[in-house]
């Protein structure tokens, strides 16, 4: 189904369920989610306010809850959660994949968490212990361990035939690892190549022993990039011996590229890439305040230079009209340089080789485009104010602040990323500072020394 028609189709289907609810019509409300997919009731409950979010979960099939559970964003999952028995939860995570298990369990606030596993039969509790035991946005927590092994030394027709009797294949399986008897990755016999050979072939003979593997501790940033790199449907994940711990598939690694997109997008805002949409007006204005109060102390940061120039303000007033330029052209010029580098620091393509390169290409694009904007500003405020001095004032703290500004949007990411601050969280809010601060006291500075 085009996406286009797939929205609207959701779309209807809440209007739907919305209308039904508020008449009382549960039965067609409770008809409408058992026909539609784990994945579309996520998207309902996601699309839906708080109230409408509770009846709608009470009416879904708890076989399905734990299906449902796995596709939620963690600010709605923890919402819902929050309103379930421990019993329940335990119940709805039973059949979950590993990597699903451990995101779930890692959102639980401790006391529930400790009642869920205590809810929980002896092989879920193991696998829970397990899926914990991997650092968060690691490979191991990102992994399945429903993997299909074989021996180097059986034919195809072993292979064909141990299949048979397994009855079925995990989702996503493109190839078999191969181990030996200490469960150690050899290699990997694709599953297209298990079907178009002779089965009296040896798997040694065909297996690619110079598959790729992916260390269990890497982050899940750089395996979406390996992926992506070699485009990958599946890959093993080992232990520091080459012991065979599990898979990870696409379908995950298309998760972790679009979290990091949210991620990178909202939190330039300082918004978390979690927030439910529909989250209470007090909880979501908890979380905007904290960075609504950051700005106000850097623009509070930005008035206090500018208080140093009161007495020329007050002999020139054209300069308060004026003095809001230089800091806006600085700030959207180290935006733009900011949003380039911090991709760049997402994507690999920024290193230690590379970072003296690229913080002279910013220093040269700076001053390029400062020479050309200085020009242009000069030339109009000269015009304007028929006054060539302030022309050539508001020209040199144009030029300056549109070079710090160069040189701010490429360290900052650099240095925060050193100092293991993220540098989308943290970086609009460095180089507004920076760029306010700059612009306004070199147009002002210069203005009281040349004017006044």
């Amino acid at each position: 189904m085009p996406e286009a028609l797939e929205q609207d189709y959701t779309l209807q289907q809440l209007q739907q369920v919305t209308h039904a609810i508020n008449n009382g019509q549960f039965v067609q409300v409770r008809r409408i989610l058992a026909e539609t997919p784990p994945c579309d009731t996520a998207l309902l409950l996601e699309s839906s306010p708080h109230k409408v979010r509770t009846q709608l979960w009470q009416l879904v099939d708890p076989d399905i809850q734990g299906d449902v559970l796995e596709e939620l964003s963690e600010d709605v999952r923890i919402g819902i959660i929050n309103q379930m028995d421990p019993e329940l939860i335990a119940a709805a995570t039973e059949d979950m994949d590993d990597d699903d298990l451990g995101e779930v369990l890692r959102s639980l606030p401790e006391d529930v968490y400790q009642d869920v596993v205590g809810a929980m039969d002896a092989q879920d509790r193991a696998r829970a212990t397990q899926a914990l035991s991997y650092q968060e946005r690691s490979a191991g927590a990102l992994m399945s361990t429903d993997t299909v092994t074989i021996r180097p030394d059986v034919t195809l027709d072993v292979v064909l035939r141990y299949l048979r009797l397994r009855g079925e294949l995990p989702d996503g399986t493109d190839d078999l690892y191969v181990v030996d008897k200490e469960n150690q990755f050899i290699g990997a016999l694709p599953v297209a190549t298990l079907l178009t050979n002779s089965p009296d072939k040896v798997v040694a003979e065909l297996m690619d022993d110079e598959k790729e593997t992916i260390p269990v501790s890497m982050d899940e940033s750089d395996v979406a990039q390996l992926f992506e790199r070699h485009n990958w449907i599946s890959a093993a994940v080992v232990d520091d011996n080459l012991q065979l711990l599990g898979r990870i598939t696409i379908d995950d690694i298309v998760d972790v590229i679009r979290e990091d997109a949210e991620h990178s997008m909202l939190s330039m805002a300082g918004l978390d890439d979690e927030e439910d949409t529909f989250a209470p007006v007090l909880k979501s204005s908890q979380r905007r305040s904290i960075w609504l109060g950051i700005n106000l102390l850097t623009a509070l940061l930005a008035a206090f230079v500018a208080s140093f120039f009161e007495s020329t303000l007050d002999i020139l007033p054209i300069l308060a009209v004026l003095n809001g330029i230089v800091p806006s052209m600085g700030g959207v010029a180290g935006s733009q340089t900011l949003t380039l580098v911090i991709r760049g620091i997402a994507l690999g393509h920024i290193n230690n080789t590379n970072q003296k390169f690229l913080l002279g290409k910013e220093l040269a694009i700076g001053a390029l485009n400062g020479v050309l904007w200085s020009i242009l500003i000069a030339g109009v405020v000269a015009i304007w104010q028929w006054d060539f001095v302030l022309g050539g004032v508001i020209a040199f703290a144009m030029f300056m602040n549109l070079l710090a500004a160069g040189i701010a949007g490429a360290s900052i990411p650099i240095i925060l990323k050193r100092m293991n601050i993220d540098p989308a969280l943290a970086g609009s809010v460095v180089l507004t500072t920076v760029t306010d601060i700059v612009g306004i006291f070199a147009f002002l500075g210069t203005a009281t020394w040349f004017l006044v």
